[in-house]
């Protein structure tokens, strides 16, 4: 593995490598980590977080991507199980072993952990909502269909794209509004999600901003720049290698569908 830094943290750190204290976690009612799934010192950092804020008495809820918005451990005792916590989000889709270490260190310090994403029954139905793409500029809605073309490698048939963007945009909507209702006076909620969730200029922010009264926010963004995020922080992080996943989508889309 190897370290990525933010160009300008690079010098500094080049002696040390990562090692380096954790850097203070701003007072904002909203702290948002925008992370890379396959990348497990992402997650390492925000279970980091929310054990210090919990001990803290800082941490008024985690909301995460990987569950379902109305999924939630509230009530929970802090010694559950790993299954009981599962059961309780609905975990389903995500890898568990990636975020045990989030969703645990909140559940054992007695914080509640919230599903903030879109329901999956609720998919079919956005990607027909032509109304959902008015909620953001014109500006917006194209970045968000640059970054679900990236996203997909450049062959997501064009006709999918505008139903692709909807998605993102009700999910956008329903982190911010799980976020918006979790909010308590003197506390923060963290919201661990994507990195294009994260963003100031498409994200969850951008919907906090236009419909939640503008919290005052802090975002995080692990490792380098890309895509042209905004963020107030780039974070650096311990860079795992992966397999470039173009290539495994490019083999499962040349691979002939099965009869039904």
């Amino acid at each position: 593995m190897k370290c990525s830094l933010p160009w300008f943290l690079g010098p500094l750190l080049a002696m040390g490598g990562c090692a380096s204290p954790a850097p203070p976690l701003p007072d904002t009612p909203v702290l948002i980590f925008g992370e890379q799934h396959d990348q497990p010192d992402h997650q390492r950092q925000v279970a980091q977080a929310v054990k210090r804020l919990a001990a803290d008495g800082r941490l008024a809820a985690l909301v995460i991507e990987m569950a379902e918005r109305g999924r939630s451990t509230a009530g929970m005792p802090r010694d559950a199980d790993a299954a009981s916590v599962r059961g309780a989000l609905a975990w389903s889709g995500w890898e568990w072993p990636v975020y045990e270490g989030v969703v645990m260190s909140a559940v054992r310090a007695g914080v509640p952990v919230l599903g903030g994403n879109l329901p999956r029954s609720k998919l079919r139905e956005t990607m027909a909502d032509a109304s959902r793409e008015t909620l953001v500029e014109a500006p917006v809605r194209e970045k968000l269909a640059k970054a679900v073309r990236v996203g997909h490698c450049g062959l997501l048939p064009a006709a999918q794209e505008p139903g692709m963007v909807r998605v993102q945009i009700a999910r956008d909507q329903a982190m911010a509004e799980t976020v918006a209702g979790a909010l308590q006076p003197g506390r923060q909620v963290l919201l661990l999600t994507g990195a294009q969730h994260a963003s100031r200029d498409r994200g969850v922010p951008l919907h906090l901003a236009l419909s939640h009264g503008a919290p005052r926010v802090h975002v995080v963004v692990f490792g380098e720049q890309e895509f042209g995020l905004a963020a107030d922080e780039l974070r650096p992080a311990r860079r795992t290698p992966r397999p470039d996943p173009c290539e495994g989508l490019a083999e499962r889309l040349r691979k002939p569908a099965k009869p039904s």
